[in-house]
């Protein structure tokens, strides 16, 4: 089984308990920080090794690595082979500054977005930028013609938006 399946199994157990797995999700949090304060206080610097060898270099274990790898991967110049990994699979944590904040933004991370690192790599302006477009990214917008209360719903159920799909709508609000 690879390490990725290992971790998803442990950190999203519907069946574990509720407090011991908020206790591994606030100590995750916490490596996670540690993690990308040391990434971002270099971050020219391309840090490779394997999975066990990083483990090692940042001080956590092989499950919080493969769970901090897989939360970098998508904000990574070369995705690592994160579904098929091992203790020995050699990986890199070279990253897209841009992107790795913009991921951050997405996820709500402002425990990492936030972090004073940033302010060596972006300028305060660059950072509300790179905020705004992220968030710009993630609004639906609909186009098209707005559906009226009294016309049919566009689901194809044959009654009016308001005793359909518009009740939903009318319940988000």
């Amino acid at each position: 089984m690879a390490l990725l399946d290992d971790w998803r199994g442990m950190a999203y157990n519907e069946n574990e308990d509720k407090n011991k797995l908020k206790k591994l999700w606030a100590d995750y949090f916490e490596v996670e920080k540690g993690i990308y304060q040391q990434l971002l206080a270099d971050p020219d610097t391309v840090v490779s090794g394997t999975v066990a060898e990083l483990a090692e270099k940042y001080e956590t274990d092989i499950m919080t690595m493969t769970g901090f790898l897989d939360g970098i991967n998508d904000s990574l110049k070369k995705a690592n082979p994160i579904e098929k990994m091992t203790e020995k699979t050699k990986v890199s944590l070279a990253f897209d500054k841009e992107l790795l904040y913009k991921n951050m933004v997405a996820a709500g991370a402002d425990w990492l977005y936030g972090l004073e690192e940033w302010n060596d790599i972006f300028d305060e302006e660059k950072q509300k930028e790179l905020y705004k477009e992220q968030k710009a990214s993630q609004t639906v917008r609909h186009e098209g013609p707005k559906i009226g209360r009294n016309d049919p719903c566009p689901c194809g159920s044959g009654k009016k938006y308001k005793k359909c799909c518009g009740i939903v709508s009318s319940l988000r609000k």
